[in-house]
């Protein structure tokens, strides 16, 4: 049940969308997000469609790497998007690949790497960086997301803590849905992810963000694509989602709002 606070906020936000004229309902936008962003995003768009009639069609995938479902394999497709919202990093490489307009990219929230345990086990201790180590190498089995937060685990973090090859002999890349599902049903023991991904999951523990020092922080961003037919509308959605009336429902999933 949402909380008087939580409704309080939707109001906000619906008076902050109607700025502009209202949009007839006929209207829509196609929109591609991160799983990062979509407990934030799920809830903004329902205000946002209240607000301004303008209908989002959205579908979900992995802000990089080469899976079927993943943003840049979707575009590579050609599959139809108006914004899309996803990991810095990627945005940047859709600008870079002629998928997103250069100059329409503008940074939503930041976040944290995780971790989490199946509910009912002990959380380990992860206070420290050796802690963390520790954990990590008495771990049966891990698991990690083939987004940024499991890019950065396996192709930076893991190599500078000297134990990539330890890890690599137990650990799984989970494609195609939250590593806190795989970890709720038994099959990794710890599981890593950003923060706003693990929260909602049912059947895990949510044991803290990955210690200061060797935690990566990833900026999630929106941007308007080239192929788009409706850039005013998609740019209006960006501006509500960067909005400081979104802010604490970003706030409210895990996330830090940008700026």
């Amino acid at each position: 049940m949402r909380s008087l606070l939580g409704t309080l906020l939707m109001s906000a936000l619906a008076l902050a969308a109607i700025a502009l004229p209202r949009a007839q309902p006929a209207t829509g936008l196609d929109v591609m997000s991160s799983g990062g962003f979509t407990a934030a995003y799920q809830e903004l768009a329902v205000a946002f469609t209240a607000a301004t009639g303008i209908e989002l069609r959205t579908i979900y995938g992995a802000s990089m790497g080469d899976a079927p479902t993943s943003i840049p394999s979707r575009l590579d497709r050609d599959e139809r998007a108006d914004v899309v919202i996803l990991a810095r990093e990627g945005l940047d490489r859709l600008v870079a690949a002629g998928h997103v307009i250069a100059g329409s990219e503008v940074d939503l929230a930041s976040s944290l790497v995780g971790m989490a345990v199946r509910e009912g086990d002990p959380p380990p201790d992860i206070s420290s960086v050796d802690a963390f180590v520790a954990t990590l190498l008495a771990a049966e089995s891990v698991a990690y997301s083939a987004s940024a937060s499991g890019t950065y685990l396996a192709t930076e973090l893991f190599p500078r803590l000297g134990i990539a090859e330890e890890m690599t002999l137990k650990s799984t890349r989970v494609v195609g849905e939250r590593v806190g599902a795989v970890v709720a049903r038994g099959e990794a023991a710890i599981g890593f992810q950003q923060v706003s991904e693990l929260l909602p999951i049912e059947g895990i523990t949510y044991v803290g963000p990955i210690p200061n020092r060797v935690q990566s922080v990833t900026t999630f961003s929106a941007g308007v694509t080239t192929t788009t037919t409706r850039p005013d509308e998609a740019s209006r959605l960006i501006r509500f989602l960067a909005s400081p009336e979104a802010a604490p429902v970003i706030a409210d999933t895990g996330m830090r709002p940008a700026g």
